[in-house]
């Protein structure tokens, strides 16, 4: 796809968005996505088996959909854990701090552990043996690292033991329309996770983006052959609201994950997330959370 292609489909995207923000913003129907050629099914209705219709209805009942877990529960549904992205990204977290989480993620079988790229080493190893993934983030939390910076730092995180990478999108750079960089940045931290076995979470950070901007950012994801899209680091302005999920959701389609994050606080946040097309979690008072889902 050339510049001028890529320009003009980002307009298209502009106007079909703006478009459906002229009445009131509800979550997107199951399977709807923006009608980019060879990359949403014609027709679908139906989500992937990573995000299908009955996990969904499961998750929902149960009143989570990514969340985590302390030592004093019991209880917990195999169903959820298993879509827990276990999070530590605080600059002052301690090896004990990360210890932790590890201990936790393995006794409740939580998909993944989340840390800084420093801790990768020491996750893996805690990890070893366990069905719990390895994730780090990438030009994490301001995204305005250069690409080879981004592409370095992948490396280094993939061969110390990462399976997951959240990466920061570059905002300024696409805030300024330079939407051909903003692929290019995204597609070559991809490739180099692909070539890993790792799947690739791009982080928008939706507070600073306006509604066409969170559009474009979408779209240059899902071109440049990322695996989700997530809304906010936890570390900007705000977090995640219903709009940006559905909006999220309604341009990448069924085949894509999309990760709501930041400020979600109870039970009721995250129906309304997982409602709007979430269908991954994060959230600061997980413990919480998930203690009311067992009561």
């Amino acid at each position: 796809m050339t510049p001028a292609e890529l320009d003009s489909l980002v307009a298209q995207i502009g106007e079909e968005i703006l478009a459906r923000l002229n009445g009131p913003v509800k979550a997107q129907k199951k399977g709807e996505g923006l009608n980019l050629p060879d990359q949403v099914c014609p027709g679908c209705v139906q989500r992937c088996p990573q995000t299908c219709a009955r996990n969904t209805r499961e998750i929902i009942a149960a009143g989570a959909d990514r969340v985590s877990a302390s030592d004093h529960l019991t209880k917990i549904d195999p169903s959820i854990a298993v879509l827990i992205d276990h999070t530590i990204l605080k600059p002052e977290a301690t090896r004990a701090d990360i210890l932790k989480v590890c201990r936790e993620a393995r006794q409740y079988g939580f998909s993944s552990v989340c840390v800084n790229p420093y801790w990768v080493p020491v996750v893996r190893a805690e990890l070893q043996g366990s069905s719990v993934k390895v994730c780090s983030v990438i030009g994490f939390p301001l995204g305005a690292t250069s690409t080879e910076a981004k592409v370095a730092e992948s490396a280094a995180a993939l061969r110390a033991g990462a399976q997951e990478l959240d990466m920061v999108i570059n905002v300024g750079a696409l805030r300024s329309g330079d939407h051909q960089a903003v692929k290019s940045d995204i597609h070559q931290v991809v490739k180099i996770a692909h070539e890993a076995g790792a799947i690739v979470k791009v982080i928008l950070e939706t507070a600073l983006l306006d509604d066409n901007q969170k559009a474009v950012a979408c779209t240059l994801s899902k071109l440049a052959g990322a695996d989700f899209v997530k809304t906010s680091t936890g570390f900007g302005p705000s977090g995640a609201t219903a709009q940006d999920v559905a909006l999220m959701r309604g341009v990448v389609g069924p085949e894509m994950g999309v990760k709501a994050s930041g400020g979600i606080r109870t039970l009721s946040d995250l129906k309304t997330m997982t409602a709007a097309g979430a269908t991954r979690i994060g959230a600061s008072a997980s413990v919480k959370i998930v203690e009311a889902t067992a009561a």
